[in-house]
């Protein structure tokens, strides 16, 4: 067994987890960074390119922050948004690494391009280089915590080495570990299956803004299956110019109307004369351009990674609602700066970048002034029995029977969300007793357990949210409802809660498979 000590434990080796772990080291703490892949050559990031906001002070900022929280249905915080321009642009304004500056045209924001693969190894690069020790494939499995509850630390497995166990203390534990994209095939997202926020929630953290999870991107269909599914660049359509069946143009920046036709049963194509040539051939090579010369698309779920749900924060460090526990990126909740809106564009990036920074230099700090328990415990968590009684595809496959469709996750209705929540509520006991193995197979039975979690959350928080705002669209409540300009909390594994978060107390009393809430 690996048992390490450190000050600051990150989870996950995306960009957050990079910032933060960056950030912590300059506060002057030991930092130790573990992930379930390579750090720095996996996620979606790695995929692309990253954009970034680049917004000097003056007009220019105001007009972003307000422009940000239009999309974002009322729902975001201009003092968190001004935050995050603040740390980005100062951030960049040292980075010495090769980008494309977009300066502000028709309205949009002033933004950097940086090579998605370049930026994650200049960070891994810079992480090592300030003494931060990182682990390759050591996916965590579950939490510690202090008789006080306390989060100090973690503990998994080393999948490259017999999946021998490996415990680390920590002062404080940063999670990084992206949102949930249910499994899609989505670029780079074969990572992102909410284990982070299942550890999280075990340990009796809150969630927020999980109704928002229902974003959509848009990849090629392929005819030649690539032999990694995760590289399949859905990126190139991103600039591409959009057609229905029909030949007529669908207009709308990240391609509501493209998703509305795909909804709808019409098939959409993207035209090829802005896609990049390496990128032309690509397709071409897997079968995705058909013999009128377009490349047919299809919808995607991104569910959080692109969605506004998340871990909720209780303040400006970026600790979440359990003591010495953080969350950076895409497993933080984001309503505070997107809204009801999707995390795309320059504030996707940004956002990374800020609250990596702020979690790294916030661990840093309850780390170096908290008093560390001479004991911790391993919080009991879903799948991780040392046997095997249900197969964990059988698990995931009804986790995206409800979830990857359109008519899922983009169009809800009460009904269609009933129903779901039902099957998923049913799956739960049997999922959180029955899932287990050794190895590879216990590994499985988590990513299972998290992505049933991730679900369950996410169902009820859109029943409970009886309008349409941002990308939570209700086809039984089409219209944005005034007095819904509120956030909402959710958590609880056996018993799913929701409630606002102004409130102690769930809507409607506990919101459980045989009382739903009521709409």
């Amino acid at each position: 067994m690996s048992n390490i000590e450190t000050d600051v434990l990150i989870l996950g080796g995306g960009p957050a987890g990079l910032w933060a772990a960056v950030s912590a080291a300059g506060s002057g703490a030991r930092v130790v960074l573990v992930d379930k892949s390579r750090c720095g050559s996996s996620g979606p990031a790695v995929y692309g390119t990253t954009t970034l906001w680049d917004i000097a002070p003056g007009q220019a900022r105001s007009n972003a922050v307000d422009r940000a929280l239009a999309r974002g249905g009322g729902l975001g915080d201009a003092t968190w948004l001004h935050r995050v321009i603040e740390e980005t642009h100062r951030r960049l304004q040292v980075w010495s690494g090769t980008r494309h500056r977009v300066p502000d045209t028709a309205g949009g924001d002033p933004v950097v391009h940086l090579d998605g693969a370049s930026y994650l190894r200049r960070l891994r690069r810079g992480a090592l280089e300030a003494g931060v020790r990182i682990l390759d494939h050591h996916p965590a499995l579950h939490l510690l915590v202090d008789p006080a509850g306390t989060v100090v630390g973690a503990a998994g497995v080393q999948h490259h080495n017999k999946f021998r166990p490996w415990t680390v203390r920590a002062g404080a534990v940063v999670l990084a570990t992206g949102g949930c994209a249910f499994l899609s095939g989505g670029a780079g997202t074969d990572v992102n299956t909410g284990e982070g926020l299942l550890m999280a929630a075990e340990a009796g953290a809150e969630l927020s803004g999980m109704e928002f999870s229902g974003a959509y991107g848009l990849a090629p269909v392929l005819s030649r299956v690539h032999p990694n599914p995760a590289v399949a660049p859905g990126l190139s359509v991103h600039f591409a110019v959009l057609y229905d069946e029909s030949g007529v143009e669908l207009p709308g920046a990240y391609h509501p109307a493209a998703l509305g036709a795909l909804a709808d049963g019409r098939r959409v194509y993207a035209a090829l004369h802005e896609v990049p040539d390496t990128v032309r051939h690509w397709l071409g090579r897997h079968g995705a351009i058909d013999a009128a010369g377009r490349v047919p698309v299809r919808a995607v779920l991104e569910g959080t990674v692109l969605g506004a749900g998340g871990l909720a924060l209780s303040g400006s460090d970026c600790m979440t609602t359990v003591r010495g526990l953080f969350a950076a990126g895409a497993v933080a909740g984001r309503e505070i700066v997107a809204g009801a809106a999707g995390v795309t564009g320059g504030l996707r990036g940004a956002w990374v970048l800020a609250s990596g920074t702020w979690a790294g230099a916030g661990a840093a700090a309850f780390a170096m002034v908290t008093e560390r328990a001479t004991s911790a415990r391993p919080v009991p968590g879903a799948g991780l029995g040392p046997h095997a009684h249900i197969d964990p595809r059988s698990v995931i496959g009804l986790v995206q029977e409800h979830t990857l469709p359109l008519r899922r996750s983009y169009r809800r209705s009460a009904g269609s969300l009933r129903d779901s929540i039902a099957e998923l509520d049913t799956m739960w006991p049997g999922a959180q007793f029955e899932l287990g193995g050794i190895g590879a197979g216990q590994l499985r039975a988590r990513q299972a357990a998290a992505l049933l979690a991730v679900a369950r959350w996410a169902g009820y928080s859109a029943l409970v949210r009886t309008e349409s705002r941002g990308i939570h669209r209700r086809i039984d409540h089409p219209d944005a409802v005034a007095h819904w300009r509120v956030r909402q909390r959710c958590g609880g594994l056996d018993d799913v809660w929701v409630r606002r978060a102004d409130s102690p107390d769930p809507w409607d009393g506990e919101l459980t498979a045989s009382r739903p809430a009521a709409v």
